[in-house]
């Protein structure tokens, strides 16, 4: 696969996913060093062709979806989506962060940061504070020391 970097990665699959495109491969008669999905030369997609084909399919969706229409989907939201999905399903973000091509496990930090249910789920394990609750009143002392300033 070639991203926006021109170096060769491979991207692990699911053994159904695998199945499903080995014999979608042997439907439509390519090798398997062929491209996956490809133009009508056999050249690989250009990235404003995948942009194409998800706005194609994020229209269709919104007609049957209502909810749907709310939704920005590009192929960049797709690509966090599943980094999301990885967090949240316990997968470390060093993980992440080789299957994303991240040259940096700090650019990966952003889905930590980005991940509500993972900072609701610390906030469940923390103790409230036993503090009285109320409006703070400050002392005296406190009062004369900012009055001197």
């Amino acid at each position: 696969m070639h991203g926006q970097r021109p170096k060769r990665t491979a991207t692990p699959l699911r053994a159904d996913s695998r199945e499903a495109l080995r014999a979608w491969h042997v439907q439509i008669g390519v090798e398997p060093d062929d491209p996956l999905f490809a133009t009508i030369r056999g050249k690989p997609l250009s990235r404003d062709a995948v942009e194409r084909i998800v706005r194609k399919h994020s229209a269709t969706a919104a007609s049957n979806c209502s909810t749907f229409r709310l939704k920005r989907v590009t192929p960049r939201v797709l690509r966090h989506t599943a980094a999301m999905q990885l967090l949240q399903s316990g997968v470390d973000r060093t993980i992440i962060a080789l299957w994303l091509r991240h040259e940096s496990i700090e650019t990966t930090q952003v889905y930590i940061h980005a991940d509500i249910e993972l900072k609701e789920r610390v906030m469940a394990l923390t103790k409230p504070v036993e503090q009285k609750t109320g409006r703070y009143r400050p002392g005296d002392e406190l009062l004369a020391f900012l009055e001197a300033l």
